[in-house]
């Protein structure tokens, strides 16, 4: 079932005790932080607005009540654009707020998760998987029935259990 970004919005602050966040794609370059990317590609200084955005906020409620943010993105290097901009400016923000990340390297094995979408998934119960467009354009997202929640999170577990610490990652492979 489709949902509208209003209630999609409501699953980020009515949550209890988790949200997990599947990533699968390069560019998300059309769904958010636009000017901030543009700023990136060109040198200039994290903007300020970018630093303390809507998001910054709604992570830094969540884990200051307690609540556990954490996703995993699987990616393969080298990474795009987007990717550099994305764990460079937005991992290192968000960790910042409390949010885990992980990273699923799939540049020397293959995808376990292949097909699979971008998914949230809240406290274990409730899906919202997410389309996207060319270059990143969110275009909406679907509420999974809850009897369908067990799948969604056996395909987080495989994420998590392929991952390894975003911090351990980047200190790896973060381009110089």
């Amino acid at each position: 079932m489709n949902i509208s970004p209003d209630e999609f919005g409501k699953l980020f602050t009515e949550f209890q005790r988790e949200a997990f966040r599947l990533e699968t794609l390069d560019d998300y370059s059309k769904s958010g932080g636009v000017d901030a990317y543009h700023a990136f590609l060109a040198g200039k200084p994290q903007p300020e607005e970018y630093k303390s955005a809507g998001w910054v906020r709604t992570v830094r409620d969540a884990t200051q009540s307690g609540k556990r943010m954490y996703r995993v993105h699987i990616l393969a290097r080298p990474l795009s654009d987007y990717l550099r901009f994305e764990l460079g400016w937005g991992y290192v923000r968000n960790q910042e707020a409390g949010e885990e990340f992980f990273i699923l390297d799939i540049t020397e094995q293959p995808n376990p998760l292949e097909g699979v979408p971008d998914f949230w998934a809240f406290d274990e119960h409730s899906v919202v998987t997410m389309q996207y467009g060319d270059g990143g354009e969110f275009l909406g997202a679907e509420l999974i029935p809850e009897e369908q929640a067990q799948e969604w999170l056996e395909r987080r577990d495989a994420a998590l259990s392929n991952a390894v610490p975003f911090r351990d990652w980047w200190e790896q492979y973060k381009p110089a």
